[in-house]
């Protein structure tokens, strides 16, 4: 069986259209399902659970210190 080649550069928030970071993808995985292929932005997955952007991103921060490996290394937004 051959694996759908996965293309981050592709990939749009299925709600607004936006251009997806890896993050933003990492953390739909991560929270929503860990197979997914088609994403939402922080500010539509935040809409989607009805929390604060600010608290996807600290979810982001958490899961990338704990050594998640669908997390980069590092990201701009980790000063925040």
């Amino acid at each position: 069986m051959e694996e759908t080649p996965r293309c981050v550069e592709c990939s749009k928030c299925m709600e607004c259209g936006k251009k997806l970071e890896n993050d933003e993808i990492a953390i739909y995985k991560r929270m929503v399902n860990r197979g997914a292929t088609s994403y939402l932005c922080i500010p539509c997955l935040s809409r989607f659970f009805k929390v604060d952007e600010a608290k996807v991103w600290e979810k982001v921060q958490h899961f990338r210190r704990q050594g998640c490996t669908l997390f980069q290394a590092e990201s701009p937004r980790d000063g925040l």
